[in-house]
Formats: C-alpha cells, structure tokens, sequence
C-alpha cells in the first residue's frame, strides 16, 4: 500500500509544477487523498461490503469534491489534477498513468444493470478539464481528450479528441512521439473541420479570380459575355478569422 501510494506522489510531482513536495501532496491534494479513499472503498466493494464502500465514497465526495464509484477501477499512478467536479460511474475502467482534470464525468448511457455502462480509459490518456466521455467504449493508450470536449465513441490509441460531439485531430502516434499534454492541450493540433472549411474558402477565392480573368480574356477577345449583377467579392482573411 505504502509502495503504491509513493508512486502516486511522485507522479503528482512529476506532472505538476506548483507540487513541491511529498508531504504538500499528501495534504493539500484531493485528487490523491480520492484515490485512496477510493482504494478503501473500492476494497470493501469487492469483498461484499457493499453499503461501507458506497459510504466511504460519499465521504470521499464530501471531503474531495471528487465522486469515484466503489465499483469503478482505478489503475496505478492516476492523477486527478484539482478535482473538484469529476464523476467516474461504476463501471468505469481508469488505467495506470492516467491524468483526468476538474470537472471530467466517466458516465454511463445504459440503465441495464450489470452491463458495461462507462467508458474504459487505456494507459497514460489524458482528459481535459470538463470533458465528458460517456459510454462503455475504450479510450486507447496514450489518447488525449481535449477540454469541454463531449465523447461518445472510440478513440484510437494515441489519437486526440476534440469538439462537440468529439472528433478525431491526431491519430496513430506512439507514446515516444505523444508527450504529456496539459489538459489534453496538443501542440500544432488543429481542428479538421477548421482545416477543410479554411480549404474550401481557398478554393471558393481562387475559382473566383479564375473567373474574372476569364471573363476580362472573353472581353479583351472582342466576345459579348452576358452582364451579371456585381457581387461583394470574397474576404479569404475575414472568413478564416471566424472559422479560426
């Protein structure tokens, strides 16, 4: 116990900056003092102590503003980086070398007792804050889900999700070339849909030039071409800047 416990702290210290020592995060920390509350809860849960480890996890709450289901899973290593606000369901996997950030639910879209109502987190993934990911699907190794993002489906391992409803930004990279992440922050990461709509607008500007020179060559060419009504013109710079 003592073991595990050691390697919570220093992975705190290692992922957090303003951690300055072991004794700080022993007290000062509510995502460490959820976690081994939770461990005692989640210990008389599986022993058939039901009512004491659902107990033990309200206290846990009342103490952490962290809610952790006796029944939930949770891996070695687990940061739970401020806290306050996180919900993780009952059926919920977490695994070692995890990072979850205030205001995170692991929820559950089933009402079937008994089934795999919440997600399963693979190692090292990072969940930004406020996220919600909700269903009994996996988060793959090392996968970054951005903050406020809402997931609802697989992600691969290594990828980063973002949005609402989550889509995919970065896929198939290995742990070597997927750092830690601030809150699911990826550097140069950029939005897909932001990139097919800056395309589009690109390709709209340059089918327009395109045509005025057409049309100036029909005309240069002694060619009637049919008066149209003039149009505003399209402001490539002033449309990206809201895509942006």
């Amino acid at each position: 116990m003592f073991h595990r416990l050691r390697q919570d702290i220093n992975s705190i210290i290692e992922r957090d900056p303003a951690a300055r020592n072991a004794w700080e995060v022993l007290t000062c920390y509510p995502g460490l003092q959820a976690i081994v509350m939770h461990g005692w809860a989640h210990w008389c849960w599986t022993h058939g102590l039901k009512w004491p480890g659902r107990f033990i996890s309200y206290l846990a709450r009342i103490v952490t503003g962290i809610e952790i289901h006796p029944g939930a899973t949770i891996g070695r290593r687990v940061f739970i980086d401020h806290g306050f606000g996180v919900v993780i369901g009952e059926t919920a996997e977490v695994g070692d070398d995890c990072t979850i950030y205030q205001g995170v639910t692991l929820g559950g879209t089933s009402l079937h007792t008994g089934a795999k109502r919440h997600p399963t987190l693979g190692r090292g993934v990072i969940v930004g804050a406020g996220a919600k990911v909700l269903g009994g699907f996996t988060v793959g190794e090392y996968a970054k889900v951005g903050s406020n993002a809402v997931l609802l489906k697989p992600v691969p391992p290594g990828a980063t999700a973002v949005g609402n409803p989550a889509h995919i930004v970065q896929k198939d990279l290995t742990a070597a070339a997927n750092p830690f992440a601030a809150y699911g922050v990826t550097p140069n990461g950029d939005d897909p849909l932001s990139k097919a709509l800056r395309g589009l607008i690109e390709n709209a500007v340059k089918q327009e030039q395109r045509i005025e020179q057409l049309v100036a060559s029909m005309k240069a060419a002694g060619l009637s071409c049919q008066s149209v009504p003039e149009c505003d013109k399209l402001n490539s710079d002033q449309l990206n800047k809201l895509v942006d």
